[in-house]
């Protein structure tokens, strides 16, 4: 075999190569701690933790799934990236931009989903 028949059929354009490797949803610590409150004044005397220390990154054209047993944090974890319930702790960064902690309705996460 020649060395001109051992090239690289597989070459990328470096535009493509950085953007294919710049993560599309990227989640790095990520922790729900719900309270166990007790007596009259409903004081906190513990905290389950749903999900803890949660990293993973997600490139475009990939696909996640989670799998588990019954009660390990899957829904919850989805619920944490829908924003739909507030993480404790950790961050979640959707095309490049911290979406942990936005408020309801805001106008930024609004922009980013058009």
């Amino acid at each position: 075999m020649s060395t001109a028949d051992t090239t690289q059929t597989n070459d990328v354009v470096p535009e493509r190569a950085a953007a294919s490797q710049t993560p599309l949803l990227s989640v790095s610590g990520l922790q729900k701690y719900f309270p166990v409150t007790r007596g009259f004044f409903r004081r906190q005397v513990a905290a389950v933790k749903a999900v803890d220390g949660l990293d993973f990154a997600v490139r475009r054209g990939e696909t996640l799934g989670l799998v588990g047993e019954s009660g390990c944090g899957k829904t919850t974890t989805g619920r944490l990236l829908t924003r739909l319930i507030e993480p404790t702790g950790g961050t979640i960064e959707f095309e490049g931009q911290d979406i942990s902690h936005l408020p309801a309705g805001c106008d930024r996460c609004a922009a980013t989903s058009r």
